[in-house]
């Protein structure tokens, strides 16, 4: 069929390998899509290459003559992303020492490819709105409406409609952008794919790198590669072949070999990135719990240390207790007087045993720490860092916030990744 012949051209153009039949009907929509004006939204989890539906689109339209133009928008501050987008003008703010066009202007009359859209702010959804119903938009720090011609297709790996749910995403937005949905398959899904995609990144790596001969999987290698689940899509399978096909003194892979790299039938598991499975809808939830939990305890803390300062401090004190030489004292100080200070407490039977007021060093440490929120959420992060072998999308992922606000607190917290 003509279709099939034009599809195997198209893979063949744009270094797209698969049989999977998800894959090539969101290939056949691109193609369909692309003379129209039509916004298409791509949707797909990281790593199943959604960057080329978007070229194809574009090539592929009556603006192939125009500018192409992708962006990540989770790459960019938030403080800065109006001004990216929608340009700005002199003097708009400390920086701003001349005029900046922005992608918007720039790409007018070609295509602007908008990756991560799901990591928008609300305030630029809501301009990113206003140009998609009426090609409209305003510089920073300019009154004068501006129009643009360009072409809007974005891609996302968040779940819109949960994002939705929370409120981090305007359900307008989404439909409007979700005139044309494109599905990206992910590799698990893509039956004898991952395999074909192995022999292809084998080759290309051994050209790249002058290697003599490139690696080559056993039939039962192979098998092996078909059932593991790849977490990470495309992207790891790349990753992994290149490691092998450059570190490996064996050319021929077998699946003990393929085990030291973490690839593991029936496996989520990799040496690379470990990934947590999850529910949609919990993992922001679980973390505002935690949240509550630690200012509870805090906060009961503090209470405790209130009750201890008062009865320390107490008027009424009838008891005489003389102080010990520093040098004995020291290992058993409490946290509010100072270490050569008489203590005086109300009645012996009003108040608990004077030892059991008395803090170790180690109690203390361990008080302040509980004390320091700001700690706390610092050591919060640097564990979940740990956790996803410091990749920021799957630590933002772990705690339940944006890839934007990780980065953010890694700066104002001095986290050295």
């Amino acid at each position: 069929m003509k279709n099939d012949i034009d599809l195997r051209q198209l893979k063949l153009r744009y270094g797209i390998v698969g049989r999977d039949e998800a894959l090539d009907e969101a290939l056949h929509t691109a193609v369909q899509v692309a003379r129209t004006d039509l916004s298409v939204l791509i949707q797909g989890e990281s790593g199943v290459g959604k960057e080329v539906i978007p070229r194809i689109i574009h090539d592929f339209s009556l603006r192939k003559n125009k500018r192409y133009i992708a962006i990540n928008c989770g790459s960019i501050p938030e403080g800065t992303i109006d001004s990216e987008l929608f340009g700005h003008e002199k003097g708009a703010f400390t920086s701003a020492i001349g005029e900046h066009e922005g992608y918007f202007g720039a790409a007018d009359g070609g295509t602007l490819f908008l990756d991560e859209v799901g990591e928008l702010p609300l305030s630029t959804q809501a301009r990113l709105l206003r140009v998609l119903e009426t090609g409209e938009y305003i510089r920073v720090g300019s009154n004068e409406p501006r129009h643009t011609n360009a072409r809007i297709v974005a891609a996302t790996n968040v779940d819109i409609p949960h994002a939705i749910r929370e409120g981090r995403f305007r359900e307008d937005l989404y439909y409007r952008l979700c005139t044309i949905n494109i599905q990206m398959p992910p590799l698990r899904q893509r039956h004898g794919d991952a395999v074909l995609l192995f022999k292809k990144f084998a080759l290309d790596t051994a050209a790249k790198y002058n290697i003599p001969e490139p690696i080559r999987l056993t039939p039962e290698a192979e098998e092996v590669v078909n059932r593991y689940k790849w977490p990470g899509n495309i992207r790891q399978l790349l990753n992994i072949t290149e490691q092998l096909n450059i570190l490996s003194q064996e050319r021929t892979i077998t699946p003990q070999l393929l085990a030291k790299y973490g690839i593991v039938p029936n496996s989520d598991e990799t040496g690379i990135a470990p990934l947590k499975p999850k529910t949609a809808g919990t993992e922001h939830r679980d973390y505002e719990n935690e949240i509550k939990w630690l200012a509870s305890a805090v906060m009961e803390l503090r209470k405790e240390v209130s009750e201890l300062s008062a009865l320390v401090h107490s008027p009424h004190d009838t008891t005489n207790l003389s102080p010990a030489p520093l040098n004995q004292v020291a290992p058993q100080t409490t946290t509010l007087a100072p270490p050569n200070h008489t203590i005086h407490p109300a009645s012996p039977s009003a108040v608990r045993p004077i030892e059991d007021e008395i803090q170790t060093p180690e109690e203390i440490v361990e008080e302040d720490e509980n004390l320091n929120l700001f700690e706390m959420e610092k050591r919060n992060i640097l564990k979940a860092l740990q956790r996803a072998h410091y990749r920021r999308k799957a630590a933002a992922e772990d705690l339940g916030i944006s890839e934007r606000t990780l980065y953010r607190k890694i700066k104002d917290y001095g986290i050295e990744e």
